[in-house]
């Protein structure tokens, strides 16, 4: 019963998803996995296909963690301005990294570049495997490297019960405002899960 793009859960249970678009250097990206799982906080990866060329034991190692895992297209360019045929590839390139790696396509599509996809990424999304766009409603700004501090005000004065942040691997600043966020969480009884367990 979910609509085609999702910005959020629902609003009556104390639960949020810190989404992330997977990309960047593996050791934030392992940094951050490793700091959510401590808080016993579950995280949702869109990955990037060319970042799993490039690190395919990231793959395993995130759901290994019990995170969710999905697509965020081959090569993280501006997907609602290619053509079909070209948009088509960049999800299913993507998804067929995916499937190589973990056996499976993810759950997510996130589309590149844009908060939300147009009619025809979301139609070729569906095509692809992925019933559901996920968009967000809550965006961090993290990839503005704005400053840790400035990173975990911009989240906390805007997340609430359902919410679905938008963050990024790949940057020190979201690195250094996990903790804080994932404890003020705790403090408002927000438990960070996965997209899925989010929405079901």
């Amino acid at each position: 019963g979910q609509p085609a793009q999702i910005t959020h859960g629902p609003r009556t249970r104390p639960r949020v998803a810190l989404t992330f678009h997977g990309q960047g250097d593996p050791a934030i990206a392992h940094t951050l996995l490793d700091t959510a799982e401590r808080h016993g906080a579950h995280l949702t990866v869109l990955a990037v296909g060319t970042w799993l060329d490039e690190h395919p034991d990231i793959a395993r190692r995130i759901l290994d963690g019990g995170h969710d895992l999905g697509n965020h297209t081959q090569r993280h360019i501006s997907v609602n301005d290619l053509a079909e045929a070209d948009a088509r590839k960049e999800i299913t390139d993507c998804a067929d990294r995916l499937s190589r790696l973990t056996g499976s396509i993810g759950t997510w599509f996130r589309p590149s570049r844009a908060p939300t996809a147009s009619a025809l990424v979301a139609a070729l999304a569906r095509q692809a495997g992925y019933p559901h766009v996920l968009s967000y409603d809550v965006d961090s700004l993290d990839y503005t490297r704005p400053g840790a501090a400035a990173v975990t005000r911009k989240v906390l004065s805007e997340v609430r019960e359902g919410s679905v942040v938008s963050l990024h691997f790949g940057y020190e600043d979201t690195v250094a405002a996990l903790p804080g966020l994932l404890t003020e969480l705790d403090r408002r009884k927000l438990r960070a899960v996965t997209t899925t367990e989010l929405l079901s």
